[in-house]
């Protein structure tokens, strides 16, 4: 038992020191090289224009560098390393029990979480430069939507033919088999957590929400005796948290999306991981609340010509309210604790 929470706080807490040991390097690079975007704004998925978004932010996008989500993949990267790495060059009981790097239970979600960032930090890196057909608007959505796609079928693949997971848990109810249907149920998962990605528009929010729901998965998977997953939630966690240090108001930098990216692909692995995917938009209440929020303006739009919200995402609506930026952030945190919280419950006395 002992070993176990030293192998899951342990790599939080290295996480943490490591993001904040890359932070100087990271700032340098970014403002010596001036990795911001050049115009302030931004459009939606269908390329029409953001107006009150515009007018709230208009100082706000400029002078700041993006990709300040490296700090979080980079640190978790290096940290499960040092452990794989300690495991390897001095085997023996201690070393190889730390290690939590594991086929059944962090390849998927480790190989996620890199790939994602990547794509996230070319879409950064093209915002910023505004390189040829890409000047200010990085990668188009529709193809960040399907490579996340693409990402979400081999995740789906990894599932369903290497480690031949065919049910899903209904909470309070049991297991039922979904056969073939649990491939594009991974992929409708992903690509809706993908979408909730906006959420990351306010200093120090997605950063405090990300932390709240993989601490909130650790406990799950360290219940679940997935200590290996555990570790992993937790080494994102600590990562997070070191972003967060300096994303809080004023921002150092912007998670963008390299982190947001590499976040919510990577949650949608850890959810069906733990067989939570059904109580994933509780834990994540905040996400969830994101994209009903746009799925609502959306739809009034195109239904009734008119909107329910002054502006969306949600959390930019109370900005638009009057609400100061710190409000909305510190109550969607508490929101998250409580969610996830309950959540955790369901999760526990369900099974």
């Amino acid at each position: 038992m002992i070993i176990n929470l030293f192998k899951v706080f342990a790599p939080l807490a290295i996480s943490f020191f490591v993001g904040i040991a890359l932070t100087p390097l990271l700032t340098h690079y970014l403002y010596k090289y001036k990795m911001w975007k050049k115009r302030a704004g931004k459009v939606d998925p269908s390329g029409n224009g953001t107006p009150i978004f515009n007018q709230l932010h208009k100082d706000k996008e400029v002078g700041t560098p993006r990709m300040g989500g490296i700090i979080i993949w980079a640190s978790a990267f290096i940290t499960i390393f040092i452990f794989w790495f300690l495991a390897k060059g001095w085997p023996g009981d201690i070393t190889e029990k730390l290690s939590f790097l594991s086929r059944n239970q962090t390849w998927l979600p480790l190989f996620t979480l890199l790939a994602a960032s990547l794509i996230g930090l070319v879409d950064d890196w093209l915002e910023v430069s505004g390189t040829g057909a890409y000047i200010a608007g990085g990668l188009p959505f529709s193809q960040r939507l399907i490579l996340v796609i693409i990402l979400g079928l081999i995740g789906a693949w990894w599932f369903y033919f290497k480690l031949e997971v065919l049910e899903i848990t209904i909470p309070f109810w049991g297991l039922i088999n979904i056969g073939l249907w649990f491939i594009p149920l991974f992929v409708v998962a992903m690509v809706g957590l993908f979408s909730s990605g906006v959420i990351d528009g306010l200093d120090g929010l997605a950063g405090g929400v990300m932390t709240i729901i993989f601490t909130s998965y650790a406990i799950i998977a360290f219940a679940q005796n997935q200590i290996d997953l555990a570790a992993f939630c937790a080494v994102i966690a600590g990562g997070t948290l070191a972003f967060l240090w300096f994303n809080i108001p004023p921002a150092r930098f912007y998670m963008s999306e390299t982190g947001i990216l590499g976040l919510t692909t990577t949650l949608t692995v850890v959810a069906f991981l733990t067989d939570t995917v059904l109580i994933l938009p509780l834990i994540a209440l905040p996400l969830t609340v994101t994209i009903l929020g746009n799925v609502i303006q959306m739809g009034s739009k195109k239904l009734f010509g008119r909107k329910v919200f002054r502006v969306a995402p949600i959390h930019h609506h109370f900005e638009a309210l009057g609400w100061p930026a710190y409000k909305v952030v510190m109550r969607y945190w508490v929101i998250s604790i409580i969610a996830a919280i309950v959540g955790i419950i369901i999760v526990l006395i369900s099974r």
